[in-house]
C-alpha cells in the first residue's frame, strides 16, 4: 500500500515515520526544501519536493498511484483542498488535520461530503479528551476502553508497599474477569507468564470488563482523594478543549497564559474558571495562585523544555500531580525518569487513529502505548481467517503478544488456552509495535 503524507512537519515528520517503519510505501510531499531534505536524509521514506494542492503534484506517477493521502499541513486550507484533489486524481481514501474547531466540531458533513474527507484528526482535541480521561481515573497513568466500553484498559505505576509486588503471577490474587496484560520494566515490555512477577516501579497493564476494571482501579493507592482543583499552563489549542471538558464535570479550573488574546478567547468559553495573564515560570504567581492545592498542574504549553521545567517546578513547589504534553516522542522516557507522572504525545496519540485507518481490515481501534513501543489493539476476526474455530493455545503469536480479552454477543470476558476464537469475535491484543504488522493477518478473513 502507499501513502502520500502532504506535510513534513512534526505530526507529518512523526506519521511518516511509524508508517515506514510498519513497511508501508510511504512518499513525503513537501513545499519547504529545507524540511524536505531533513525527511530524506531521516526516514526510509521518498520525499518529493512540492504544494500538495497544486494540480501538478498529482501528475507525479509516484503520487497518483497511491491508495491513501493523509494531509497535515501548518493550513486547515490547504489540507482540505488537498485531499479533495486526491479524491479527483483517484486517490481512494484521505485523512486530513483540522484544527480548527469550527470545521472540525461544527461542520463534519462538510468536510466529509464536500471536501472528500474520510477521516479527520484534531490532535488538540485527541490530547484534551485523553487528559480527561485520564483526570477522571485518579490513580491511572493511562486509561481506554474497547469494543465501545464493554473492555476497559488500566495502566498503573507499581509502589513498594502495593500487595502486588514480588508475587507469582499466577499466585496473586486478581478478580477472574481482570487480566494482568503487561509490564513495563525500565521500559522494557515484558508479557507477564505465570512465574513472573511485579517490581516497584512497574507500570503495569490491567485489561478486563468495564465493571470490573473500574472496582479494580480503587485498590491502588490515588495521587488525590478527589480531583477538585486543576491549574493548566498554556491557554493554546489543547487547553482551549481541556479547560470547558473539566468545567463542565464540576472541577475548579484555574489557566495562565502569557498571551492576551489567547486568554480572551478561553475566558468568553468558561463560565466559573478563571484565567490569568502571566508567566508560568514566575514562583510569586505560582504560589499566590495556589499551586500547592492543585490537584494536578496541567503543562500545555509549546516548548517541551518548558513544560517539563514548569512540572518540576510546580513539584517542587507541592502539587501532587503533573501531566506534560510533549511534541517530541523522544522526551517522553526523559520526563517520566526525572518524575513528571504522566507524559503525553499528541503526535502519538494522532498517529494510533491513523494507524488504525490505514491498516482497515478487521482493526477497530490502535492504542499506541509506552512511546509506540507497543500497541493494544481491537480486532473483529474475520471469517475463514487462521484463527477462525482455532484454540487460544495453538494460535502462532509472537512471545511478545497476549490476547487480553473477547467479546462475543455483547459480552465482554478473559480467555484462556481453551477458548476458541470465532468469526466476528472483538478481541484486544497487546503486542510489540513491530511485530504487529506481519502478525495482524492471521485475523483476517
Amino acid at each position: 500500500m502507499r501513502i502520500i503524507i502532504a506535510g513534513a512537519g512534526k505530526l507529518g515528520f512523526s506519521i511518516a515515520q511509524l508508517l515506514a517503519e510498519d513497511q508501508f510505501d510511504v512518499v513525503v510531499v513537501e513545499i519547504d526544501p529545507k524540511r524536505k531534505e531533513v525527511v530524506q536524509n531521516s526516514l526510509d521514506v521518498l520525499a518529493i519536493e512540492g504544494n500538495s494542492c497544486s494540480p501538478t503534484i498529482f501528475a507525479d506517477p509516484d503520487v497518483r498511484d497511491a491508495d491513501v493521502i493523509i494531509a497535515c499541513t501548518d493550513s486547515d486550507e490547504v489540507n482540505m483542498v488537498t485531499c479533495l484533489l486526491a479524491k479527483k486524481n483517484g486517490i481512494k481514501h484521505t485523512v486530513a488535520r483540522i484544527r480548527n474547531v469550527d470545521y472540525a466540531v461544527h461542520a463534519p458533513e462538510m468536510l466529509n461530503n464536500d471536501m472528500k474527507i474520510d477521516l479527520v484528526i484534531n490532535p488538540e482535541r485527541i490530547t484534551a479528551v485523553e487528559i480527561d480521561h485520564i483526570l477522571m481515573t485518579p490513580s491511572a497513568l493511562n486509561v481506554d476502553e474497547f469494543a465501545e466500553g464493554k473492555v476497559r484498559m488500566f495502566e498503573a505505576k507499581i509502589r513498594e508497599d502495593s500487595p502486588l509486588v514480588n508475587i507469582p503471577l499466577k499466585d496473586l490474587q486478581i478478580p477472574k474477569d481482570i487480566l494482568m496484560a503487561m509490564v513495563f520494566r525500565r521500559h522494557k515490555m515484558i508479557i507477564p507468564r505465570g512465574n513472573d512477577y511485579v517490581m516497584p516501579g512497574d507500570n503495569v497493564y490491567f485489561v478486563g470488563k468495564h465493571e470490573a476494571i473500574r472496582e479494580f482501579e480503587n485498590s491502588f493507592g490515588n495521587t488525590y482523594d478527589k480531583l477538585e482543583k486543576v491549574l493548566i499552563i498554556g491557554a493554546g489549542r489543547t487547553g482551549r478543549f481541556l479547560a470547558p471538558m473539566l468545567e463542565a464535570q464540576g472541577i475548579q479550573v484555574k489557566v495562565i497564559e502569557k498571551n492576551k488574546d489567547r486568554c480572551q478567547l478561553l475566558a468568553s468559553q468558561l463560565h466559573k474558571g478563571l484565567v490569568l495573564c502571566g508567566d508560568g515560570t514566575d514562583i510569586d504567581l505560582l504560589m499566590e495562585e495556589g499551586v500547592a492545592e492543585a490537584d494536578v498542574v496541567i503543562c500545555l504549553t509549546e516548548d517541551d523544555k518548558l513544560n517539563l521545567l514548569l512540572a518540576q517546578l510546580a513539584k517542587h513547589l507541592g502539587a501532587q500531580k503533573t501531566i506534560v504534553r510533549v511534541a517530541r516522542n523522544e522526551y517522553i522516557e526523559l520526563m517520566e525518569k526525572v518524575g513528571v507522572d504522566i507524559v503525553l504525545s499528541s503526535r502519538l496519540l494522532s498517529a494510533g487513529e491513523v494507524l488504525r485507518f490505514v491498516r482497515k481490515g478487521g482493526i477497530v481501534s490502535v492504542s499506541l502505548l509506552e512511546g509506540a513501543q507497543a500497541e493494544a489493539l481491537e480486532i473483529i476476526v474475520g471469517r475463514g481467517s487462521d484463527v477462525d474455530g482455532v484454540e487460544v493455545r495453538n494460535i502462532k503469536l509472537p512471545k511478545e503478544s497476549l490476547i487480553c480479552a473477547i467479546v462475543r454477543n455483547n459480552e465482554a470476558y478473559i480467555p484462556n488456552g481453551n477458548t476458541v476464537l470465532h468469526a466476528n469475535d472483538r478481541i484486544i491484543l497487546f503486542i510489540k509495535s513491530e511485530l504487529s504488522k506481519s502478525t495482524l493477518p492471521i485475523f483476517e478473513g
